[in-house]
């Protein structure tokens, strides 16, 4: 439980030179608690210098390195991005020093899913009109419009809607490689996922990305509730759209008599995401969603944590649950190809935090990936997976991605998640269909301002000493509601129709 209902400061670990503003603080305040006169404003969520600090001395946070004072920084002296920068942040990665097993649960748990004939259960009962290419984006579109105008979709309870799944590339690329493979793996995972009843694949028909490629040799469905077509064999767009319109109305015949039925948590997939972060998200929701993230995986579940670029400086808190030597490794691989990927195209690792991250008191990406990974509670770390691969080792696993929330996302989806939980301290609004996302505020003023787009209140742990396991049985809780069919706010306002955004890797041709 963290003492600071009625602190004006907090200091995360005993070691720290810095504390943290919980209330905007005046220049020439007193604080006798903490023997010091402020001798700058200090915003919410900002640093304050506990001590004097040397440069080139490292400051930490959470007891952890996050930059080195890059001038002398007096006591009472606002710290950021004009005394903070990046400096020396390598760490041991001692591979499955700090495995931890998690406690039993007292009695198995279940959620009310729709079950898939491969063995996957959904949380949403949803049909997708996948394309091939950007060339076919607008005809999805134009069929999922018909389709919801039909009266055999608009009066069927039974199923979600029909989900236009359109994007910008499959044409212009290299047919073969790293970003053509990224792409084939993203659609057929998104055609594969268990919130999908089932998919229409649409294609203009000379792209590069083929429909029969997508398709092929290893069926995306084991439940056959796939169907394919191409614009130019089908005749153009109106006969695609009345076509298209036909065959899923065909499948939601089937889909209509998909019900929920109890299902063990380890068909639960979440997908662990932070976005618009502040000097808050470390400290309230990220602890409270990893707390949530080991129940679920206490009970069998899956959780992913992903965002490469956001745990970089934090890498060794994750290799150090690593559950072999080989995942450690997986890890760190992943974490060298970033830095030869960014370097490649003249940039750094520490191009983050964004303007509005550093607005909420974030400074260097160390500090927010340290942040970041507590999304990642405390479970051993069993798999690392490449961007949209299929995720088949229960329990808390990573999948490498870029740090951009939908493209994220997009490949948790691809991989499996069926359930999406997303922190913000800024406030993203963002929404996932097919799959649903639960949004978690870091504070509660932005709580209160965005509440129609806020689920859970996180900011209480700071603002009213809420524990943060207290808060993480929330979350756990909100999990199995959301999965079993109650709306979330972002599926109450209609989002999730322009999500979908593969990671687009190499050259546009």
């Amino acid at each position: 439980m963290l003492d600071a209902a009625a602190a004006r400061m907090l200091r995360l670990h005993p070691e720290d030179a810095v504390a943290i503003a919980l209330a905007d603080l005046p220049a020439g305040a007193e604080l006798p608690e903490w023997g010091i006169v402020l001798r700058d404003p200090i915003p919410r969520g900002h640093k304050v210098a506990l001590r004097p600090l040397a440069p080139g001395e490292p400051v930490t946070r959470y007891g952890q390195i996050i930059g080195a004072a890059t001038r002398p920084v007096a006591a009472g002296e606002h710290v950021h991005s004009h005394n903070l920068g990046m400096g020396e942040h390598r760490a041991d990665p001692a591979f499955g020093t700090d495995l931890r097993p998690l406690p039993p649960v007292a009695a198995p748990r279940h959620f009310l899913g729709y079950r898939r004939a491969d063995g996957g259960v959904g949380t949403r009962n949803y049909l997708g009109v996948l394309t091939t290419v950007n060339c076919s984006g607008s005809v999805a579109r134009f069929i999922a419009e018909a389709c919801e105008r039909e009266e055999w979709l608009r009066d069927n309870p039974a199923i979600d809607g029909v989900v236009p799944i359109v994007h910008g590339t499959g044409c212009g690329m290299a047919a073969s490689g790293e970003g053509y493979e990224t792409l084939l793996r993203t659609l057929r995972g998104w055609g594969r996922n268990p919130n999908f009843a089932g998919i229409l694949v649409v294609g203009l028909g000379c792209e590069v990305m083929q429909v029969p490629e997508l398709v092929g040799a290893r069926p995306i469905r084991a439940d056959g509730l796939l169907r394919h077509m191409t614009i130019q064999a089908a005749g153009g767009t109106r006969r695609t759209v009345e076509r298209g319109v036909a065959i899923l109305r065909e499948m939601a015949e089937v889909a209509s008599r998909a019900v929920r039925e109890p299902a063990a948590l380890e068909h639960l997939v979440v997908g662990l995401q932070c976005g618009g972060s502040d000097g808050y998200s470390g400290i309230t929701a990220n602890p409270a969603l990893g707390h949530a993230s080991d129940l679920l995986v206490a009970h069998g579940g899956t959780a992913i944590l992903s965002e490469t670029p956001e745990i970089y400086g934090a890498e060794h808190l994750l290799t150090r649950r690593a559950e072999t030597p080989e995942v450690g490794e997986r890890l760190l691989e992943r974490i060298r190809w970033w830095e030869e990927y960014t370097a490649r195209w003249g940039g750094e690792m520490d191009n983050n935090p964004s303007p509005g991250n550093k607005r909420g008191g974030l400074t260097t990406i160390l500090e927010k990936s340290l942040g970041a990974v507590a999304k990642g509670g405390t479970a051993p770390l069993r798999a690392v997976y490449r961007f949209a691969e299929p995720v088949t080792t229960r329990g808390f696993v990573f999948m490498d991605s870029p740090g951009y929330d939908p493209c994220s996302v997009t490949g948790q989806i691809a991989s499996g998640a069926n359930l999406v939980c997303f922190t913000t301290g800024r406030g993203s609004v963002s929404g996932y269909k097919p799959v649903p996302c639960l949004k978690l505020a870091t504070n509660s003023e932005m709580f209160a301002r965005l509440s129609e787009d806020m689920d859970i209140d996180c900011g209480d742990i700071v603002a009213r000493g809420v524990p943060v396991e207290q808060k993480g049985r929330e979350i756990f809780e909100a999990f199995l509601d959301v999965a079993s069919g109650r709306r979330t706010r972002s599926e109450e306002l209609g989002f999730g129709g322009v999500e979908f955004v593969p990671w687009q890797m190499g050259a546009v041709m």
